[in-house]
């Protein structure tokens, strides 16, 4: 059995990607030896709601403050909040925030419903 190599690779050595919560910066994806995707991720007013069948979600709030749509409720969210979110849930973030999510499995573009 091969073990997969370490990987060391800096956020901006990523470019963004448009996501339905803003822009993302994909640092770890299901291309990478990696139980988890990790994902930078600057929220924008706009956020779509959106869920996933099969992905848990982990919202680490690194700044800001701003709200959380879970299955139609709004939350209130901020820096240093860690919000879980379960396959199924309707979700959406919004404000000015900035996020590490981790996603397990690795984030998958056609497990994404709106």
């Amino acid at each position: 059995m091969t073990t997969p190599a370490p990987v060391i690779r800096n956020r901006d050595a990523v470019a963004p990607t448009a996501c339905p919560c803003g822009d993302a910066w994909r640092v770890l994806t299901r291309d990478d030896p990696t139980p988890a995707g990790i994902h930078f991720v600057h929220i924008k007013e706009s956020a779509a709601v959106h869920y996933h069948k099969k992905t848990t979600e982990i919202y680490v709030v690194l700044e800001g403050e701003g709200a959380i749509e879970l299955d139609g409720e709004q939350r209130p969210i901020r820096t240093g909040d860690v919000i879980l979110i379960p396959p199924g849930t309707r979700h959406a973030a919004r404000g000015q925030v900035k996020v590490l999510n981790v996603v397990t499995p690795p984030f998958d573009p056609e497990d994404e419903f709106f």
